[in-house]
C-alpha cells in the first residue's frame, strides 16, 4: 500500500522525504511586519518585541490575549522564534541569579558531579542541569523574584496553554568554546533516524507542540559570542526531524542561519523544531551564560499512575522462561515488555544518567530487552530496575 496520495497525505517519513531543495523552498520566506503588528522590529526574519510592553499586557486580558495569539500564529507557522528585548527589567536580579547558579556550577565541578553537553565537543560548555529547583533549593526568594516574570508567563501559555511545567538548564559557552551541531530538541530531537521512522508522521507534528525553549541571556552576548544560531521557518517542515541529522542540511544550516546577538536581561522563545545549535564563542572574554528553558505541556502526563518498574519486576521472570523455552515470537516478546515496562526514558536526572554516551539513557523497556538477550536471572534484573529507579531523584 503506498504511503501517501492526494486524498491520504503522509503516514510514514524516511529519508526519501529528506529533499532539501524543497527545504530550501520552505525556509526562503520573508517575516513581514503586517503580519506582526504588536511587535517592534523584525530582525533577522525574527520578530521582537518589548519586554515592558509584554509585562504591561499581562495585566490586561484582552491586551495578553492578542498578545499570545500573534506568538503562537509565529511559533507554528511563522518563523518559530520570538525575541522580547529587557524581558527581564532588573539586571541585578539577573546578576544575581548568575552569581547563584555560577556558585552551584562551581561547586558541582570541584565535587566532579557536573556533566557536559550532550551537543558540543567535551569542555566547550559547562552545563547545570535541574537549575531550576537546585536554584530554589539554594536561594527560594531569588527563586521567587526570578520566576516572577509575567513575560515569560504569557511566552509558555501562547504555546502550551495553563498547567504548563518549567525545567531550566543553564549553559556557560566559554571563551573559544566551539559551536554545538545543528539539532532539534526534545521529544524527537533526541531521538536518532531508526527510531524516528518508527513514529507515524502524526507524532513528529505532536512532538513540536508539546514543549517551548527558551532562553534567559545573562549577560551581553554579541555575535562574536556566538548567540544562537537559528534557521527561521525550519519548524514547520515535516521530516526535519530526520533532515536535521544530515550533513547536507547541516551544511545548509550553516549557510542560511541567522543569529539575533542579545543583551543582558533578553529573552529568546523558540518553537522546539527550530533547527538550531549554539555558536562558537571567538572572544577571548565573553563567558556566554544563558539560562536554557525547557517548558512542557501538562498533557505530557498519563491518566493514571503505574508503579512499571514494580510491573517489570514481576513480569520479567516468567517472560524470561517463555522467549528460552521459545513459546513466544519476537512480535509477541517485543507487545510484552511495551506493556510491561517504561519505554521511555525521561523524566531523568541528567546528573546521574547522563546522556553524554548518546542522546538518552536507556529505559526500563530496554532494559529488559538486554537481560532478555544476556541471559540475566531475576535477582539481577530486579537489582538493574531499581538502581534505574533510584536514579529517578532530583537531587
Amino acid at each position: 500500500m503506498p504511503n501517501r496520495s492526494p486524498a491520504h497525505p503522509t503516514v510514514w517519513l524516511g529519508e526519501d522525504d529528506c529533499d532539501l531543495g524543497a527545504f530550501r523552498s520552505h525556509v526562503a520566506q520573508t517575516t513581514a511586519a503586517a503580519d506582526y503588528p504588536l511587535a517592534a522590529a523584525i530582525v533577522g526574519n525574527v520578530p521582537q518585541y518589548d519586554g515592558a510592553a509584554a509585562r504591561r499586557a499581562a495585566g490586561d486580558p484582552a491586551a495578553a490575549r492578542a498578545l499570545m495569539a500573534e506568538w503562537n500564529r509565529a511559533f507554528l507557522d511563522g518563523p518559530g522564534i520570538i525575541v522580547i528585548r529587557s524581558g527581564y527589567g532588573d539586571l541585578s536580579l539577573i546578576d544575581a541569579v548568575t552569581e547563584a547558579l555560577g556558585a552551584i556550577i562551581a561547586e558541582e565541578a570541584r565535587a566532579g558531579t557536573g556533566r557536559g553537553d550532550h551537543f558540543a565537543a567535551a569542555g566547550a560548555n559547562s552545563r547545570l542541569w535541574n537549575a531550576h529547583e537546585k536554584l530554589s533549593a539554594r536561594d527560594p526568594d531569588l527563586f521567587l523574584r526570578y520566576n516572577a516574570n509575567p513575560a515569560v508567563m504569557l511566552a509558555a501559555r501562547s504555546w502550551l496553554g495553563p498547567a504548563y511545567q518549567i525545567t531550566c538548564q543553564v549553559n556557560v559557552v566559554h571563551p573559544g568554546g566551539a559551536a554545538q551541531t545543528a539539532h532539534r530538541d526534545y521529544h524527537l530531537g533526541f531521538t536518532d533516524a531508526a527510531t524516528l521512522t518508527a513514529y507515524p508522521a502524526v507524532q513528529h507534528r505532536l512532538s513540536a507542540a508539546l514543549t517551548l525553549q527558551g532562553a534567559v541571556a545573562h549577560g551581553d552576548m554579541p555575535v562574536e559570542s556566538g548567540p544562537t544560531k537559528l534557521l527561521p521557518y525550519s519548524q514547520s517542515f515535516l521530516p526535519g526531524y530526520l533532515a536535521v541529522l544530515r550533513p547536507e542540511f547541516r551544511a545548509f544550516f550553516e549557510e542560511a542561519h541567522v543569529q539575533i546577538p542579545l543583551e543582558k536581561g533578553d529573552l529568546l522563545f523558540f518553537n522546539p523544531a527550530t533547527f538550531h545549535a549554539a555558536g562558537h564563542n571567538r572572544t577571548a572574554h565573553v563567558r556566554r551564560f544563558a539560562n536554557l528553558m525547557q517548558i512542557g505541556s501538562g498533557f505530557g502526563r498519563s491518566i493514571e499512575i503505574v508503579d512499571r518498574a514494580r510491573v517489570a519486576k514481576a513480569v520479567y521472570p516468567v517472560l524470561a522462561r517463555r522467549v528460552a523455552a521459545e513459546t513466544l515470537s519476537g512480535p509477541e516478546v517485543e507487545a510484552v515488555i511495551a506493556a510491561s515496562g517504561e519505554g521511555y526514558p525521561f523524566p531523568a536526572n541528567l546528573d546521574l544518567d547522563s546522556p553524554l554516551g548518546g542522546m538518552a539513557p536507556p529505559s526500563q523497556q530496554d532494559v529488559m530487552r538486554r537481560a532478555l538477550a544476556e541471559g540475566w536471572d531475576a535477582a539481577r534484573f530486579d537489582r538493574e530496575i531499581d538502581a534505574k529507579a533510584a536514579r529517578k531523584r532530583s537531587h
